[in-house]
């Protein structure tokens, strides 16, 4: 097995414990995702898919303000699954940044030499934008997390990546039970 492999699938299993703990959102599962997206930063770059690379660095430091932003709302609803409300304001810029964001990401991929770059940068874009809305306790971060994982999954069958290709499935499909699970269990803040 060559080292990008075990990157890969270390990146998998911690992946899938990240999703489990996200979808009973357990305060640990922010520490085990700064292991994963450690993994997937160095997976992305070899392969040249700057973009999600950025993600997962992204990742590694949003993880951080979520585990302080869900320890303090733990406090007001101590028991099952904490929600807040998207905002209209908030959804206004979500949008705002994604269409820029994608434009933005699109030119500098295109010049990197990354093999898809409208994919990867829609792609790292609207997760940027779905972990910012995990770290409010959006439920409708699930809605986005359905389609940045099929299109991850795409993404990463064309380039190669088999492991990271499953893990991402294996992402889709639970996003669309945790947007059940926390609509069945959740109260809002």
């Amino acid at each position: 097995m060559d080292w990008i492999a075990a990157f890969e699938m270390f990146s998998m299993v911690t992946g899938v414990i990240y999703l489990v703990l996200e979808v009973l959102q357990k305060d640990f599962m922010w520490v085990v995702g700064i292991l994963t997206a450690a993994a997937a930063v160095v997976c992305f770059s070899v392969r040249g898919l700057y973009a999600s690379m950025a993600l997962n660095v992204y990742y590694v430091g949003v993880s951080v303000l979520g585990l302080i932003r869900w320890r303090k709302d733990r406090e007001a609803v101590p028991e099952g699954v904490h929600l807040r409300r998207l905002s209209l304001r908030e959804g206004l810029w979500s949008a705002v940044a994604l269409a820029a964001g994608t434009a933005v990401f699109y030119f500098i991929l295109r010049a990197a030499g990354d093999p898809a770059p409208f994919l990867d940068g829609f792609v790292a874009v609207l997760s940027a934008v779905a972990t910012w809305w995990l770290t409010r306790s959006i439920p409708e971060q699930w809605l986005i997390w359905i389609v940045a994982d099929t299109l991850s999954a795409v993404l990463c069958a064309a380039e190669g990546l088999p492991w990271m290709t499953a893990l991402y499935v294996f992402y889709m499909l639970s996003a669309v039970y945790g947007w059940f699970h926390w609509k069945k269990q959740g109260s809002y803040v």
